[in-house]
């Protein structure tokens, strides 16, 4: 079952684990869910912007543009229960996979995100 989340942006904790990039997300009951068929490339891409970027990152994302987005993607199509999309900037393609839908009710057309380094733990 999808969501809407009542905020309009959002942030994961990506960080790469064995050989993928993956994230966890104890609302939406996700461990190491992975990056996959290019959007594995775009996040490698991603992770050289921030300091350590490897070791993780926080990715602040929405389907608004928001100040401080650094790269937005645009809906091409559906695939295999997922979403294909471009990232304008990176020149790049990659598929998001139907968690994808565990944050918007509907694939967006448009998704914005801005790279963070990860804030330390108190």
């Amino acid at each position: 079952m999808s969501r809407t989340n009542s905020n309009s942006i959002q942030a994961i904790h990506p960080y790469y684990h064995e050989g993928l990039w993956v994230f966890d997300d104890d609302a939406v009951d996700l461990v190491r869910e992975p990056f996959v068929a290019g959007a594995d490339l775009i996040m490698d891409r991603l992770a050289e912007q921030v300091p350590d970027g490897r070791n993780g990152f926080t990715l602040i994302f929405s389907e608004l543009p928001f100040p401080g987005h650094q790269v937005s993607l645009e809906w091409m199509h559906e695939e295999c229960g997922g979403n294909v999309y471009k990232c304008n900037e990176l020149d790049m393609v990659g598929w998001l996979c139907p968690a994808l839908l565990k944050y918007f009710n509907d694939a967006p057309r448009e998704l914005y995100a801005e790279v963070r380094p990860r804030a330390e733990a108190a």
